[in-house]
């Protein structure tokens, strides 16, 4: 149920110092060669994965996507296609085929104790909409091939952090499945960011983005006589 990094650092310093008993001459540069590619953004974990592999998927009706997400099935489809897929294909990125994955892996990270700095490669992500029951729902879905996330150690054992892991039922080892603790916790992580991606996606496609960034922006509250 940990994150495993510092895990398999120990791991890899024991191999090292018994290889170095037999060969004295050895040269060592250094315990990481960086093809984990921590912290950083790379095809290796896009292709092979790292940590855990998720995919989420819903189905959404087509009256909760007029009543309530204030747009229609095809509208997010095709903003989706052009947005997500196309204008990040423009772009060059890679991983970042979403709207804004980052946004909710970051909240959940710091939330649950996790390293904030693992966002950047847990945030690879790619969001697919497609029509589906004779073009009347919204079948949409987010695919994330290396969320990290541990459920032992490190930040996890801060308070608050660790009161946050207990609401969601996964703190600390799983001693009847080991593992299955951290799988949960990432399955919570991509199913938060399916969530966002719809509220986002839904916004942009209704013209509600701007309007709801300037009725709620915390700029526009006068901070002072709410202080007082």
């Amino acid at each position: 149920d940990a994150m495993g990094m510092n895990m398999v650092s120990k791991g890899v310093q024991n191999v090292l110092d018994f290889l170095q008993t037999d060969y004295p001459d050895m040269d060592i540069i250094s315990i990481s060669g960086n093809f984990c590619s921590d912290k950083k953004p790379a095809a290796v974990n896009w292709i092979e994965g790292r940590g855990k592999s998720v995919v989420c998927e819903a189905i959404i009706k087509e009256d909760v996507v007029k009543k309530v997400l204030k747009t229609s099935v095809d509208a997010l489809v095709e903003l989706n296609t052009l947005k997500n897929l196309a204008g990040s294909a423009i772009a060059g990125v890679l991983g970042g085929f979403n709207a804004h994955a980052s946004n909710i892996v970051s909240a959940i990270y710091i939330a649950t104790g996790q390293d904030p700095a693992q966002n950047i490669e847990s945030s690879h992500c790619i969001t697919m909409m497609e029509a589906v029951n004779n073009r009347e729902d919204l079948h949409i879905s987010v695919t994330m091939p290396c969320i990290e996330v541990g459920t032992v150690g490190g930040g996890t054992q801060l308070s608050s952090q660790s009161a946050c892991l207990n609401l969601l039922g996964v703190k600390g080892a799983n001693m009847e499945s080991p593992g299955a603790n951290a799988r949960l916790l990432a399955t919570v992580v991509a199913g938060a960011v399916l969530a966002g991606e719809l509220s986002l996606m839904s916004a942009l496609a209704a013209g509600q983005l701007v309007r709801s960034h300037m009725k709620y922006n915390r700029s526009s509250k006068d901070v002072c006589k709410a202080a007082s």
